[in-house]
């Protein structure tokens, strides 16, 4: 996989590897090395005591574009490393009703992790998310830390 892979075969990817994906219904609308989008509909059967997506979904949303852009951006190194989230920071702005779109940017150059990939290193990087409304609000904010942990 390249990091020009097209948009259905991450999506779908996800969806085939990650049961919360189908679980949640996440809809991957872009899914590139520089950004992916993910959406999660509105459904009550997720709801929380307010009505609007329960914090676990909107956790699990922000993750999902996190692996979305991290499979986009190195999914061509999956042959000598495994992609692993070491952990991940959220904060819950405002009050989310209705669905919510996360959009993943990384937080380092793709190459800057190679390298330290190439040099032996297992490398960390961030990827960025923001959660919002239709109306655009951003009702979250996640901070996951990623690694690639060579095989062997």
């Amino acid at each position: 996989m390249s990091s020009t892979e097209s948009l259905p075969s991450i999506g779908q990817m996800m969806a085939d590897t990650v049961p919360m994906v189908r679980t949640l219904g996440l809809e991957f609308s872009e899914t590139s090395a520089e950004r992916a989008v993910v959406s999660l509909p509105d459904r009550s059967a997720w709801h929380n005591h307010v009505g609007g997506p329960h914090a676990g979904a909107m956790f699990t949303l922000a993750e999902s574009a996190s692996g979305a852009i991290v499979l986009a951006a190195f999914g061509d190194q999956l042959s000598r490393a495994v992609p692993l989230a070491v952990r991940a920071e959220i904060g819950y702005k405002k009050l989310a009703m209705g669905p919510v779109t996360a959009t993943a940017e990384l937080g380092r150059t793709v190459a800057d992790v190679v390298a330290e990939l190439d040099a032996g290193q297992r490398p960390e990087f961030p990827v960025e998310v923001t959660i919002a409304r239709e109306d655009g609000a951003v009702t979250g904010e996640m901070t996951i830390i990623w690694t690639l942990r060579p095989h062997g």
